[in-house]
């Protein structure tokens, strides 16, 4: 996945996700739109042929990198407790 910048300032971003169109993009939305501090979060594909999406957050307080980082940190949460809960399964 590669991602670039498109505008940002002190309470918005737009980016696009290159080679993503609605997984990832989706999965991202859901755990921004959870934060209280962020007011707006969603992407958009110019066609439904493209592969990249364009992503756009806005928030109420904070910075929508730390806004960013916070999802991240969530998704990566829930990827290792799935991954120890899969271990546990098929011992």
């Amino acid at each position: 996945m590669e991602l670039e910048v498109l505008e940002s300032d002190k309470e918005h971003i737009e980016f696009k996700l290159k080679g993503e169109r609605h997984t990832f993009p989706e999965l991202l939305k859901y755990y921004l739109i959870k934060n209280p501090d962020v007011e707006f979060a969603s992407y958009k594909l110019e066609h439904p042929f493209d592969n990249d999406s364009i992503f756009i957050l806005k928030v109420k307080k904070g910075s929508p990198l730390q806004a960013l980082r916070d999802a991240n940190k969530e998704i990566m949460n829930e990827i290792n407790d799935f991954k120890e809960k899969v271990k546990d399964a098929f011992k």
